[in-house]
């Protein structure tokens, strides 16, 4: 299921910025060495093609897909990633619910995904918290609790809070999370950014009605993925 209208628009994430400057110099430094001092004009090209598919790389996984989403419904909830469902259960959730049962759905994003992550749903912040965790991989179940992680509430304007939990993964090494308490959010809107593999877990009220199955791919600000209860 998916929202009524949206545009695309490539452009490189803030986020990205200053490590593409970054490598963008060095790797120009590195072929003007190559190109005085390598003893044949192959081993230059090759360095210069190896330096083009490394910026290449990094420029794709710093991308910035400009999307909107149209939606009348304020219960429908909007994917806050791109990657693929890995959990869908019911569970209970400690850190802000203190044992309540709720419904979980996790998205893993690959290298390959756009890492940036969207509001699920128009509201208020209510609590935003960053934990130092470890650095497992972050389809693992216990990466949720275990690993470097971000958690933010949201309440909807039909009073319904949803957490979002963004993980970091085996690669992830920084989250950026843009959140603050009691401030208004809406999808269209980045919540944060996470560098290099990751996870986005959700917790729902039961009685919300989830759309998407085990396995299916999703996307940031696009995919339908649940209903809150009315």
């Amino acid at each position: 299921m998916k929202n009524k209208h949206f545009k695309r628009r490539l452009k490189v994430h803030k986020e990205g910025y200053a490590i593409l400057l970054s490598l963008m110099l060095l790797l120009l430094v590195i072929n003007v060495v190559f190109y005085f001092q390598s003893p044949n004009q192959l081993v230059f090209i090759c360095n210069l093609v190896v330096s083009i598919l490394a910026f290449s790389f990094f420029f794709y996984f710093f991308r910035n897909p400009s999307r909107e989403a149209y939606i009348e419904d304020s219960n429908l909830v909007v994917a806050p990633a791109d990657g693929r469902v890995v959990v869908i259960e019911p569970t209970e959730e400690y850190e802000y619910f203190g044992g309540e049962r709720r419904i979980q759905v996790s998205i893993f994003m690959s290298v390959f995904s756009v890492h940036a992550n969207w509001y699920p749903i128009d509201g208020v912040v209510k609590y935003v918290k960053h934990h130092s965790g470890r650095h497992m991989a972050a389809y693992l179940p216990k990466s949720s609790h275990e690993n470097e992680r971000s958690t933010v509430v949201i309440e909807s304007k039909s009073k319904h809070q949803i957490l979002v939990r963004q993980i970091a993964g085996a690669l992830a090494r920084r989250i950026v999370t843009y959140a603050a308490p009691n401030h208004a959010c809406c999808i269209n809107e980045h919540m944060g950014f996470i560098k290099f593999g990751s996870r986005v877990d959700l917790f729902f009220p039961e009685g919300t009605e989830i759309f998407v199955q085990m396995g299916e791919q999703t996307r940031g600000n696009e995919t339908i993925i649940a209903r809150l209860p009315d």
